[in-house]
């Protein structure tokens, strides 16, 4: 997936940092889900859809919902106007996004070579860059979280670790409640040992 942004830069959410370096990109790109979130934050049409992808995102790589983060990547190729309203945007948006710098030409690139002609949209690509699905707006409204196991099937990623809330929830509960249950077992042992000690005790007495 980095040879798509050889050459270009990212920009990591909120922070200064780029992410241009081949090494870099390989890192935060390779074997994973692509997704390229094409948007502007004073649209009204993505100023509804935002909330939803970014609840999206975050149930599918936020430690609060999931065991371990989905090999999935998002970058935001805003049609923002100004770069104030690209950085407010971005704010209110989760730090793990990257997203093309604001005024770099490779955004219309990108738009052309995607056929994007208007936003939101959300090209979903495998880790070689082919497209899994040219618009997955609607999927993402309609199915949730879960849409991104048909996308992860179709990428054929090395590591299929994948977790939903409620899967993860499950876990949580059986993890809490594991050592409650293998104490009691323990103690319930325990006791029965000392019973038959002092059965066979009681036996062996005059």
């Amino acid at each position: 997936m980095a040879a798509l942004f050889t050459g270009k830069v990212l920009m990591a959410n909120r922070e200064q940092d780029e992410v241009e370096t081949e090494r870099e990109l390989s890192r935060a790109l390779d074997n994973k889900v692509l997704l390229l979130y094409f948007g502007a934050g004073q649209c009204p049409r993505c100023r509804r859809f935002a909330p939803l992808l970014k609840d999206f995102f975050l149930r599918l790589t936020d430690e609060f919902y999931v065991n371990r983060a989905s090999q999935l990547v998002l970058v935001y190729v805003s049609r923002d106007e100004t770069e104030e309203q690209q950085s407010a945007f971005l704010r209110s948006m989760p730090k793990r996004w990257l997203a093309v710098p604001f005024g770099d030409a490779f955004k219309r690139e990108l738009e052309l070579r995607f056929a994007v002609s208007e936003v939101p949209a959300v090209v979903v690509l495998k880790p070689n860059g082919e497209v899994i699905v040219g618009n997955a707006v609607e999927e993402i409204r309609r199915l949730g979280p879960a849409c991104f196991r048909n996308w992860q099937e179709a990428a054929e990623l090395v590591d299929r670790n994948f977790l939903l809330a409620e899967d993860f929830d499950e876990r949580s509960r059986r993890s809490l409640t594991d050592p409650i249950r293998r104490l009691k077992y323990k103690l319930d042992k325990k006791a029965a040992k000392n019973k038959k000690g002092e059965e066979e005790e009681g036996e062996g007495s005059p």
